[in-house]
């Protein structure tokens, strides 16, 4: 078996693992709840005010796990379980969250430059597929296809190793804050530290994933026959 589809299944394999461990620690710490109280809502309005902003508002997306924060209309998006939940979880999710606005706020560049990529990658994913489709076919009589095919999957991989930072520095930002402001103690601030660590596990196999086809897809190019 060629070592690229071992790294694709072992990349599948580990992804699936990621999810389902995810989407199980989400389950259960959506039942411990927060000992003041507090909703998602609550817990992203407070760590809003509390780092001075003042001008993002806070509303409830239908969906699971479809939280987001919209840098373009300022919004901190929480979905129906995190925004009227007061567990662990939601409040977790809900700083996270608000820990991009902060970023929004603070000018932070790795954020910056995601956003920048965002129109990039918009438009290499709306014809990257077909590209890359009819470039593997005529490799041999006009690999220049494929090559642009390659550029363009290669901004979708760039952009996932650059969203790194970005998650991890909110989930910091949000544990911080969490703990200074007194919304987790020291018998929940543990669980709420493993779900925002499992979810940025999710993006580091994305991001290795989008490499490994990359790679796939270079190889296939150097491996034309002139």
């Amino acid at each position: 078996m060629p070592i690229y589809w071992i790294i694709f299944i072992g990349v599948a394999v580990v992804s699936y693992l990621v999810q389902a461990q995810l989407q199980s620690k989400f389950k259960k710490y959506s039942k411990m709840p927060l000992t003041n109280g507090m909703t998602g809502r609550d817990v992203a309005l407070q760590m809003l005010h509390d780092n001075g902003i003042y001008d993002v508002q806070v509303t409830s997306t239908p969906g699971h796990l479809t939280d987001h924060y919209n840098p373009a209309n300022k919004t901190v998006n929480l979905s129906e379980g995190v925004y009227s939940s007061n567990s662990v979880a939601a409040a977790a999710v809900a700083a996270h969250e608000c820990g991009h606005a902060v970023q929004h706020a603070r000018a932070y560049a790795p954020l910056r430059m995601r956003s920048a990529l965002v129109p990039v990658v918009q438009f290499s994913s709306s014809i990257m597929t077909w590209v890359l489709l009819a470039g593997i076919l005529m490799v041999n009589t006009f690999p220049q296809l494929l090559l642009a095919g390659i550029v363009l999957f290669a901004m979708t991989t760039l952009f996932s190793f650059i969203t790194l930072p970005v998650e991890i520095n909110a989930s910091k930002r949000a544990l911080v804050w969490l703990n200074n402001a007194g919304v987790t103690n020291a018998y929940n601030h543990a669980q709420a530290e493993d779900a925002l660590r499992s979810a940025a596990y999710t993006y580091v196999v994305a991001a290795l994933g989008s490499l490994a086809t990359l790679v796939y897809y270079i190889m296939i190019y150097m491996g034309r026959r002139d």
